[in-house]
């Protein structure tokens, strides 16, 4: 039902605020991981599972939220969802352990998936048809702007206060959003009547969440526990296989499936939840490697790292609407998604090839070529999505594409970690091996350091051990930072590859009405 005045205006504020809540805290943490890591005792690594598990979470629960909506009624379950992302907020900020705060982001990302989603689709409702397009453009923007301001927000958080304030700052937000949703947001008049025609799906859920959470265990402890030389990995290793081949032969076979797979022998379908894919990986994996490269190598601070990510990223709000228009008049998403990928390939190269002693903006040119590539894939994705689907299976086909989006982001940072991982270790090798006592150079810059050491601290028997360990956090900096550069090349080469496979993809121009109804699907699966 369409609203006017202050209920209409309440609701966008509600809505947009909701999601823009949610989706700054896909980011806000990234730039938070280092001081995290040494506020929990932890390393670099293990603390990426605070990422981790919040997308492994939306991943289980996108799929899901139409079911969900529908069972327990959609006002329902949106302030369900906000109380239990809120509540997740303040626990993942009293948390003292890394077992912890990994438990509370997922439950924290259980309640976000729900927001994102039903949030549009209950904007969508507050306007007629006619002016729906408007909608959709205050929450493209909201979209855009939540990642943005989440490393900056979340920096300057770190600098000026501590890492759990990133989880407190929710609190207020999602205590007002509740009230104004309980007060405003209007009932279906069918809405939670379903319960009785709706059959749940249990066993998919049972495998999906046990195939996804055991891979996604296999991929970010494999390599630190010498893949299947651990009993523990070949275990999970099978209980996600089991998951897995349960989960897809459930889904095709029982009547009322969680996640529609059967949707996938849509030959078009299926090539574009590739794309999907590799997209996720890319986006996700380059939000976590530029923070933990700036602040680990180039010695930013949280809040210098956030502020770099800030004005390039802006380029996608002003690319966003100028998509969308173009869409709307029925140009093909092909041209937009085959440039995104260039331009993100563009970006991952030229981030590979930035020198350690660079400046505070030296990426300010790559990272805005990114953020164009990222306006030019997301939209013209999920309408490609469904290019080929009849209207009422729009819901299902976006609702797995997204699925797939968060389970590439996954996906990729565990890869990350473990390239990363595997390739410090290779290029610490290297470098030590020309460490020798044979080297003049080495000899000489021992000296050197070992003299200026003794010279400011008198300590002239320990300065030669001071001097070596000095040298060996210069490797280690530098075995990080070859690192990290390999990672970008690695994402250049998924986004490379894939695009030959858009001779693939089916080219259908949508007319209005069939536009309007991938707008609808959008809100109600995304």
């Amino acid at each position: 039902m369409a609203l006017k005045g202050l209920a209409k205006f309440v609701i966008v504020l509600t809505t947009v605020s909701a999601a823009v809540m949610e989706l700054v805290d896909t980011t806000i943490v990234n730039v938070a991981l280092n001081d995290m890591a040494g506020g929990l005792g932890v390393n670099i690594e293990d603390i990426s599972w605070v990422i981790t598990s919040y997308a492994i979470a939306n991943v289980i629960i996108i799929p899901l939220t139409g079911f969900l909506a529908s069972y327990f009624g959609r006002k329902n379950y949106y302030i369900a969802s906000m109380i239990i992302f809120t509540i997740a907020s303040y626990l993942c900020g009293q948390s003292g352990s890394l077992v912890e705060i990994i438990i509370w982001r997922f439950v924290q990302g259980i309640g976000g998936g729900a927001l994102l989603s039903t949030s549009q689709a209950i904007l969508f409702d507050a306007f007629e048809p006619k002016d729906r397009p408007i909608a959709a453009g205050m929450f493209g923007m909201g979209l855009v702007l939540g990642p943005t301001l989440g490393p900056t927000l979340g920096g300057y958080i770190i600098e000026h206060l501590s890492w759990p304030m990133i989880f407190m700052i929710n609190i207020p937000i999602g205590i007002i959003a509740t009230l104004l949703s309980i007060s405003f947001i209007e009932k279906h008049p069918d809405e939670g009547k379903q319960k009785k025609t709706i059959h749940i799906d249990y066993t998919g859920i049972i495998f999906l969440i046990l195939g996804i959470g055991f891979l996604q265990y296999v991929l970010e402890r494999g390599e630190a526990e010498d893949w299947f030389a651990s009993a523990t990995i070949r275990w999970c290793s099978i209980i996600a296989a089991v998951g897995l081949i349960g989960f897809i032969y459930t889904e095709l076979t029982v009547k009322e499936p969680a996640v529609n797979l059967s949707l996938m022998k849509n030959r078009n379908l299926a090539f574009t939840t590739i794309f999907t894919f590799v997209a996720g990986l890319g986006l996700f994996t380059s939000v976590y490697v530029y923070p933990v490269l700036t602040q680990r190598v180039l010695g930013f601070t949280a809040f210098e790292t956030g502020l770099s990510l800030l004005p390039p990223t802006l380029f996608a709000v002003v690319m966003m609407p100028i998509i969308g228009k173009t869409m709307s008049k029925g140009v093909s998403a092909i041209p937009f998604v085959v440039i995104g990928f260039i331009l993100f390939a563009a970006y991952s190269w030229m981030s590979a090839s930035i020198s350690p002693d660079v400046g505070k903006w030296a990426f300010f040119l790559p990272l805005a070529i990114r953020a164009v590539g990222i306006s030019m894939v997301q939209l013209p994705l999920i309408n490609q999505a469904v290019a080929g689907l009849s209207p009422k299976e729009y819901p299902s086909g976006i609702a797995l594409n997204n699925m797939i989006r968060q389970l590439g982001g996954a996906f990729g940072i565990a890869l990350a970690n473990n390239y990363i991982a595997r390739q410090y270790a290779q290029h610490r090798m290297d470098l030590v091996s020309n460490l020798t006592s044979s080297s003049a150079t080495f000899t000489e810059r021992t000296n050197q350091i070992a003299q200026g050491i003794a010279s400011r601290t008198g300590d002239i028997a320990g300065a030669s051990t001071k001097a070596l360990a000095v040298i060996n956090q210069s490797v280690e900096r530098q075995a990080y930072y070859l690192s990290y550069l390999d990672t970008f090349r690695l994402i250049t080469i998924f986004f490379i590859l894939v695009i030959p496979l858009v001779v693939f993809l089916r080219n259908k121009k949508k007319t209005a009405a069939e536009l309007e109804a991938t707008r609808a699907a959008a809100a109600e699966a995304h």
